[in-house]
């Protein structure tokens, strides 16, 4: 495995948390933090590629015709704008 080198600007809260964490979990910051980001990565392209496989072939333009086809009624109480 390849290693790179980032140089990492956090507020002082965050900092203190994830070392506090890292603690915790007996790791260091570094690995904390490389762990915490690779979830992130899973999170984010686990949910594209649901939400592309669920789009299929739609088309932000195809959403157009289904709402000229949706009623006019006013929005339920305590969720209008």
């Amino acid at each position: 495995m390849s290693k790179a080198s980032y140089p990492l600007k956090l507020p002082t809260s965050v900092k203190e948390a994830a070392a506090r964490l890292a603690k915790e979990d007996g790791v260091s910051l570094n690995q904390w933090i490389a762990v915490a980001i690779a979830q992130k990565i899973g999170v984010v392209e686990t949910a594209s590629d649901f939400l592309r496989a669920r789009a299929g072939k739609a088309r932000p333009g195809d959403m157009l015709a289904l709402l000229d086809r949706a009623g006019r009624e006013a929005p339920p109480v305590a969720d209008e704008i």
